[in-house]
């Protein structure tokens, strides 16, 4: 009998999503979101040893968050820094994710 797919996803984030890694990041949250199938699913962004975003990285995030939206997915961040809590709502970015409270100071 075929199990039933899974609902949440956790994809962690490497200490530093920016030029150099945006790219293999959003390879993988792709492939995690391509698990799910069509339908309800999380992906969760684990951020808890994420110590630096740049451009590149954001830019990621929007668009792994663009491409479950279309498939009807949701994309949650867990444990951001307040750093890039403070990031997300200065862009007006906090809407697009659901985002977890806690994560390093």
């Amino acid at each position: 009998m075929a199990q039933p797919p899974q609902r949440e996803r956790i994809l962690v984030a490497p200490e530093r999503l920016d030029l150099e890694t945006h790219e293999e990041f959003r390879r993988a949250a792709m492939k995690e979101l391509e698990a799910f199938g069509e339908g309800v699913g999380r992906l969760v962004v684990d951020l808890t040893a994420t110590k630096e975003v740049d451009s590149a990285g954001l830019g990621t995030l929007i668009m792994v968050r663009r491409r479950a939206a279309v498939h009807r997915q949701v994309v949650r961040l867990r444990g951001a820094r307040t750093e890039l809590r403070d990031v997300l709502v200065l862009a007006k970015l906090d809407d697009l994710f659901e985002i977890e409270a806690g994560g390093p100071g």
